[in-house]
């Protein structure tokens, strides 16, 4: 079973950060505005980026390590920008 770690860009710009062991139903529920929270009052969210991961303990510390990112280095990240992201 893989595990995802995503980043969506929401409608007011900003972006959030996750994990998941199923991307298109988590990207489902964010988009109906099923989860409260963060991406429920910023509506539509486009999913950027995503990366597979081998344990949930692995997508859970890239989404740690992400959320601690700027806004900048998510959009390097985004673009395959690694000189930037490095």
């Amino acid at each position: 079973m893989a595990f995802w770690t995503y980043i969506l860009l929401c409608a007011d710009g900003k972006f959030y950060t996750g994990h998941t062991d199923d991307l298109d139903k988590r990207f489902g529920q964010h988009q109906a505005g099923a989860i409260e929270g963060f991406t429920s009052s910023r509506l539509p969210v486009r999913l950027m980026w995503s990366q597979d991961f081998p344990t949930r303990y692995e997508a859970l510390d890239a989404e740690l390590k992400l959320k601690k990112w700027s806004q900048a280095k998510k959009q390097a990240l985004i673009a395959g920008d690694w000189a930037l992201v490095g």
